[in-house]
């Protein structure tokens, strides 16, 4: 077989290998986020798979079973009534703002009021005159994104059928990548068409931010939540729970953190005259919400995965208006990969460089003659001659 012929033909089949893969990802694009939740689950309970099965050596099966049972026990079920409770309030928030009993744009106000005059006088001057304006958009926005959830909620319930299908191929899709995960991987990588050390460098790196991002941001991001959830119920702030949620959607982003919810709840607290919930709010915000993610992170997160945080404040929230929830996840996942290809790349150019450059043993480099050989000739000097 030629050369020319054997090129064609791995174009060829890399060429087929590129279409059916964008043929699978058509076919299966119902399930993609099933099947990427499905896959960081059996990625993140991977560990605990082999602690059973070293209980059971002989039952895979057995012990993927079990790992999934655990998983839907102790994570599924409880996110299930969660979000169901988070619904409930959301509906409840947006039926008393349909009605009234809520009005931002009082509320806000009550904070105007507050303000020293000079400080006032301030706010209204730089761009804020229409303040009575900017209120009523600031409560048609927070009521329209009420309604929106809402209607997310009710959509999910219409469609609850595709989304127990959905979740029944992630569940099916779980139990096999966990049984079989430990040939899957390493046959993936094996496939990629790059070297070795490569393939092998960004699987790690792959590994290690999900790890990172679910095992250590998701789960601290959790912990803060539910730390708010708490506090806000102490204080008598409605809807405690929906406020803990997103109190762990911003613990998600880096440099915004917990402290864009219970700071401005906080000043609205100071400013109506609730003094003791105010210093609960800020006490709890600073000394314990604050402070859990410098204890956890460093337990739950082994490793650093060397990505900025601005770079994982902009990808996440790009992964999450790209592809939703998921983009928790994608968003950070795409970014490290980015900055660890690039590293690849630089690292092969540096080492094709010193090669380059070291001179042979005879003291000529690759290109025929010794570095200062070639610079005389550049300058259009001869080599001096020897004397006898």
């Amino acid at each position: 077989m030629t050369i020319p012929r054997r090129r064609v033909e791995n174009g060829g089949l890399l060429l087929f290998l590129l279409l059916i893969s964008v043929a699978l990802v058509a076919v299966v694009s119902t399930f993609l986020g099933a099947l990427l939740w499905a896959a960081l689950a059996a990625l993140l309970f991977q560990p605990l798979y082999h602690r059973l099965l070293k209980r059971w050596p002989d039952r895979r099966n057995m012990a993927a079973a079990v790992t999934l049972l655990i998983i839907t026990v102790a994570v599924v079920i409880p996110a299930l009534i969660v979000g169901s409770l988070v619904v409930d309030q959301a509906a409840g928030v947006y039926t008393q703002i349909r009605g009234g009993q809520i009005n931002f744009a009082t509320y806000f106000q009550q904070v105007h009021d507050a303000l020293p005059e000079r400080l006032q006088r301030l706010v209204d001057s730089s761009g804020f005159n229409s303040f009575e304006r900017a209120q009523a958009q600031l409560s048609a926005a927070v009521s329209n994104s009420a309604s929106t959830l809402t209607r997310r909620a009710l959509s999910i319930g219409a469609n609850a059928a595709a989304f127990l299908l959905a979740f029944g191929v992630g569940l099916y899709v779980t139990f096999f990548l966990l049984r079989d995960g430990d040939r899957i991987g390493p046959a993936v990588v094996r496939a990629l068409p790059l070297e070795p050390a490569v393939a092998a460098k960004l699987a790690d790196k792959f590994v290690a931010v999900v790890r990172a991002t679910i095992k250590g941001s998701g789960v601290v991001a959790i912990v803060q939540g539910a730390l708010g959830a708490v506090t806000f119920w102490i204080v008598g702030l409605p809807a405690a729970l929906l406020w803990g949620i997103l109190m762990a959607i911003a613990a998600l982003l880096p440099a915004v953190g917990p402290a864009i919810i219970w700071a401005p709840v906080a000043l609205y607290l100071f400013a109506t005259g609730a003094i003791w919930q105010a210093v609960v709010v800020i006490l709890s915000g600073v000394l314990v919400i604050g402070l859990a993610d410098n204890i956890l992170r460093p337990i739950l997160v082994g490793r650093d995965t060397g990505i900025p945080d601005w770079l994982v404040l902009v990808t996440t929230l790009g992964g999450i208006d790209l592809v939703g929830l998921s983009g928790i996840v994608v968003g950070p996942l795409v970014g490290a990969l980015f900055i660890t290809g690039w590293q690849v790349l630089t690292e092969q150019r540096a080492a094709q460089r010193s090669v380059d450059d070291t001179p042979s043993p005879s003291g000529e480099g690759r290109g025929g003659a010794s570095p200062s050989h070639r610079d005389q000739r550049a300058w259009g000097d001869a080599p001096p001659q020897p004397l006898l």
